[in-house]
């Protein structure tokens, strides 16, 4: 059974900085483009920031670029973003996604929370 568990969220200060993660099971993860979404209410999902299947390509919008850095573990099975400077325009819900295009495959996590409120 494929799963993709995020963890991480939570409420955070402006300013302050959260590190979210997403666990991988039941498929070969380092097969996969691992990103990370979200989306505000009424608003649609964009993406944040991504990372090719061995980490040599990270690609991020352009909104968190120099704040967050999204990076990978394979061995555990996990891929990471560290959110710093975070700021009251970052709370959504995050998203992780794994997808491979070459075997036509794409899976979601549930989401987790992110709240930037002083």
């Amino acid at each position: 059974q494929v799963q993709l568990v995020e963890s991480g969220g939570g409420l955070v200060q402006p300013g302050g900085s959260l590190r979210l993660s997403c666990a991988g099971s039941g498929f070969r993860f380092s097969n996969y483009v691992m990103s990370w979404y979200r989306q505000a209410p009424g608003k649609e999902r964009e993406l944040v920031a991504s990372i090719t299947n061995a980490g040599s390509i990270r690609n991020y919008a352009d909104s968190v670029k120099g704040r967050f850095t999204i990076s990978r573990d394979n061995a555990k099975i996990t891929v990471y973003l560290q959110m710093n400077s975070l700021k009251p325009e970052d709370t959504s819900v995050y998203y992780c996604k794994a997808e491979s295009r070459i075997l036509s495959s794409l899976f979601w996590g549930q989401g987790t929370q992110v709240t930037v409120s002083s």
